[in-house]
């Protein structure tokens, strides 16, 4: 929710006012700008990337409690702050070791529970629950611009944003632990009674026992090859295999690619996007982001209704890299060539470049927003989920506070009007078509316990295979040599 609440409060003349920003401009403003936003996307950096040691120590849903308590906090610094600087700093980093740390845990919480039929789906909710989120937000921003003055102008949308964290810690009370990560604690009661509960099938149905079937036999598999392992063995594990570095090398790229799409500059800066591309006044700009903001929603929830399992991952990033990358390039364009200029009407061609940034929208929930959480939660093994979300989340948030820290310099410093911004986000979503052409293999319909079968078999897997091969070999030889010695004489 942060992502839509602080681009609009940073608009707000009696927050510029309060906290210097009134009496900046050109770069200067664009660097503290810059700062208040990119300090929470430090703290999610530092909690994603620890996030995933205590949800394997600890748990999916204590670690997803822990989370919310830390937004919450974080929340109530920055509304509290009254003009001190420092504590929005300190409020917004630690609002995000919470958001950074949910980030992580909650598509690895849901692929982990959900059933392979829909589990791109119900991974893919993240995503809509984001979407609704800065929708929400962008809309409160409004509404407190046309309806609140003074000072509660900005702090109630800065208040707002610990709802959701409020929210998730009290409904995680009730539900249950993933029963893959009890599976792994050797709990396995637990894991079949909360298995059946989630799947509303008897713990003796086929099914549920199939799937603890594939689930015992992964763990198996794992343990035989490594055995109970330290941080520094599994790290090890993911980067010395062939077959398991693929899979961190590619969440690493998924997530450096969803950043590099310019949706975060969007979803930072909307209201400033907006007015360079020819709306006048902090209200016109606020209801523009609005509509941004239900259009993502919407087509975030037809993805997840209409495609997530059906059109399949690889199909859904290569069409909308292309789609983004065209949508950049118009507005690129009609920037660089026809302008807007304050206090005129927005031309026919502006009014298309507002119309390729709601399409830009669009195509992102339709691919690169839902697609990319859905495939690094489920192509880890068992073992490695939580060391693997977490260095893609973390990824993720480091690429995030990139885009940024640097979208205000770019729109800034980049040409008239910030052209060369977009151009270098049509640019990139155009590259990442060839990425995903090349590297990027289709995961549609398969079980979590079955991905060794795409990403093939592991060094240490063979090594194994070929020594139970040899011993086989040579127990048939002596059972063989004993049925010899036995037979009677003819």
């Amino acid at each position: 929710m942060d992502s839509g609440i602080i681009g609009g409060v940073l608009t707000l003349t009696q927050f510029k006012e309060t906290y210097g920003l009134s009496k900046l401009v050109g770069v200067p403003l664009a660097d503290l700008t810059a700062n208040i936003v990119t300090t929470l996307q430090c703290g999610c950096f530092v909690g994603a990337l620890s996030a995933g040691f205590f949800a394997d120590k600890y748990g999916r849903r204590l670690s997803l409690m822990a989370a919310a308590i830390f937004a919450i906090v974080g929340t109530i610094m920055q509304a509290a702050a009254s003009g001190e600087i420092a504590v929005i700093y300190v409020g917004r980093f630690i609002a995000g070791l919470g958001v950074g740390a949910a980030s992580m845990v909650t598509p690895l919480y849901v692929s982990e529970n959900a059933p392979r039929a829909i589990r791109g789906a119900l991974t893919g909710i993240y995503q809509l629950f984001i979407t609704a989120g800065i929708m929400l937000a962008f809309w409160i921003n409004y509404g407190s611009a046309l309806h609140i003055s003074g000072p509660a102008i900005y702090i109630v949308p800065l208040a707002m944003q610990g709802l959701p964290a409020l929210c998730m810690f009290v409904c995680m009370f009730f539900c249950h632990e993933s029963p893959r990560w009890l599976a792994r604690k050797d709990r396995w009661d637990e894991a079949s009674s909360i298995l059946s509960l989630v799947r509303a099938l008897p713990p003796t149905h086929p099914y549920v026992a199939e799937e603890l079937t594939e689930i015992h036999e992964q763990l198996e598999h794992e343990r035989r090859l490594i055995g109970n392992a330290t941080f520094k063995v599994l790290m090890k594990e993911m980067w010395t295999i062939p077959g398991n570095r693929k899979r961190a090398l590619l969440s690493i790229g998924l997530m450096i690619c969803q950043q590099m799409t310019g949706t975060n500059a969007i979803n930072y800066y909307a209201p400033q996007i907006f007015k360079n591309l020819g709306l006048n006044g902090t209200e016109s700009g606020l209801f523009a982001t609005g509509i941004y903001g239900v259009v993502k929603m919407v087509m975030c929830a037809c993805f997840l209704v209409f495609a997530a399992d059906s059109l399949g991952r690889r199909r859904s990033l290569l069409w909308t890299s292309i789609a983004m990358g065209s949508a950049m390039l118009y507005v690129g364009i009609f920037v660089r060539v026809a302008p807007p200029k304050a206090g005129t009407p927005v031309s026919p061609a502006g009014y298309v470049a507002l119309v390729c940034i709601y399409l830009f929208a669009s195509f992102f929930q339709w691919g690169w927003g839902p697609v990319c959480w859905i495939y690094v939660s489920e192509i880890p093994t068992a073992r490695l989920r939580g060391l693997n979300v977490a260095l893609a989340a973390a990824t993720q948030w480091l690429f995030n506070l990139v885009i940024a820290r640097a979208v205000p310099n770019m729109l800034t410093t980049m040409g008239n009007a910030g052209y060369g911004a977009f151009l270098f986000f049509a640019c990139a979503c155009y590259s990442m078509f060839i990425f995903v052409w090349f590297l990027v293999p289709e995961t549609k319909g398969m079980a979590l316990e079955r991905m060794d079968d795409l990403f093939g078999v592991t060094e240490l897997v063979k090594k194994l295979e070929d020594e139970e091969s040899v011993h086989e070999g040579k127990d048939e030889k002596n059972i063989s040599a004993q049925q010899l010695e036995i037979s009677p004489a003819k």
